[in-house]
């Protein structure tokens, strides 16, 4: 069965759309951990999920476009960055920890848009590996699952958070040593 084209570029653009809506929620329930917190984290989880989806129908039916290469990434950053703000506006995430990843995430959206009349940067490896960290620690931070299981679960986040910030600041070191190499390749030949 044929899909329709544009497809998994019409599902990044909704991821985008939801992140505004996410976050209003996430803040309207101003941390009492109630009915808005759980859908705010609901539809960060679904949200998130889709990314998985629309890379994989559009390499399924061979459908990648030069615009997905570019706009997936930017959805995953502007969902993770409102989530990363939403939680240090909440109190509940330190704001170095949102400074060091806004930077990295900012930074190489810069640079894919300074090159993007050369060639795409598509995501890396290492760069999605870091996406679905941050996803996973982003995830368990908007669940208010200490109401639930109590308060080990902030040590369970902070593992979590660790792990995404160290593979955000890895991974970006990663697309400036891969981008200078290549540079260095393309200036030989």
């Amino acid at each position: 069965m044929a899909i329709p084209r544009q497809l998994p570029n019409a599902i990044t653009i909704v991821r985008i759309f939801c992140a505004p809506v996410f976050l209003w929620m996430l803040l309207a329930d101003g941390g009492a951990d109630g009915a808005l917190r759980w859908w705010a984290a609901a539809l960060f989880i679904v949200a998130i999920a889709t990314d998985g989806i629309d890379g994989y129908l559009a390499r399924k039916h061979d459908i990648v476009t030069d615009l997905g290469k570019l706009l997936d990434p930017i959805a995953d950053k502007v969902l993770t960055g409102f989530a990363f703000i939403g939680l240090s506006i909440l109190g509940e995430l330190d704001w170095w920890i949102t400074i060091v990843v806004l930077i990295r995430e900012i930074g190489i959206t810069i640079y894919r848009f300074a090159v993007v009349s050369d060639h795409v940067l598509a995501a890396a490896w290492m760069g999605k590996l870091k996406t679905v960290a941050q996803a996973l620690a982003l995830s368990l931070a908007l669940l208010p699952l200490w109401t639930l299981v109590g308060e080990w679960i902030w040590w369970v986040n902070g593992v979590t958070m660790t792990i995404a910030v160290i593979l955000t600041i890895a991974s970006g070191i990663d697309y400036i040593v891969s981008e200078t190499r290549g540079r260095r390749k393309g200036a030989k030949a």
